[in-house]
């Protein structure tokens, strides 16, 4: 199996070391740089195409944020972990607004970091639904997004059950199909609102009153 391939981007250089010394001594990733601000990150990823990015949110030259929405808009872009020292929900709602596939602080433990790592490859979201209840349905603003006009029936209940934190076994229990076939409503969701992974269809899921704190 190919190592993920790992950039890790912060301004603390202590920070970058002890990332390092976690995801290498993982055998199914690796750190393919470092850099130590925004601007750095966006011309590192640029040219070792990494997999995963854990981006710093607040950094000279450049914000992670910035950065994220650079790197997200390149089609075969890395999947981007935001990391903060805080857990702010200004902070989380404006990272999956620029793409982002998820929020994690620094002081999560090792093992945290590694899952998050291996669940943003496979383009999953890494949000608990309780904190997506209390941070996207805060701040999302409703808005309509034609889009969603492109979706069929059973697309638009599979992308509301995503919004509600749903995995794929659960949306297939709730829906009587198979997992493969969720898998199959998932890609033509993806494709048809042109997003790159869950995190995003649980905003647009919010945005759009598919979702909503209390339901």
């Amino acid at each position: 199996m190919t190592p993920i391939r790992v950039l890790i981007a912060d301004d603390e250089p202590s920070i970058r070391s002890s990332l390092r010394m976690l995801i290498d001594s993982d055998t199914d990733m690796e750190v393919v740089g470092e850099s130590a601000d925004g601007e750095a990150a966006v011309e590192s990823t640029a040219r070792l195409r990494p997999d995963v990015v854990l981006m710093d949110v607040q950094m000279p030259r450049m914000t992670g944020l910035e950065a994220t929405r650079i790197m997200v808009a390149d089609a075969g872009g890395p999947r981007v972990i935001v990391l903060t020292m805080f857990d702010l929900d200004e902070y989380l709602y404006e990272a999956l607004r620029a793409g982002a596939s998820g929020f994690l602080l620094k002081n999560s433990p090792p093992g945290e970091v590694l899952h998050a790592i291996r669940v943003a490859h496979e383009g999953n979201a890494l949000l608990a639904p309780e904190v997506t209840k209390r941070v996207i349905g805060r701040f999302a603003p409703l808005r309509e997004d034609h889009r969603l006009e492109h979706l069929t029936a059973r697309e638009r209940e599979t992308l509301t059950l995503i919004g509600r934190g749903r995995s794929n076994a659960e949306i297939a229990a709730e829906l009587f199909v198979t997992v493969t076939t969720v898998r199959t409503y998932v890609s033509r969701i993806l494709t048809k609102l042109q997003t790159r992974d869950r995190a995003g269809l649980v905003v647009i899921a919010y945005e759009n009153g598919l979702v909503t704190p209390t339901s």
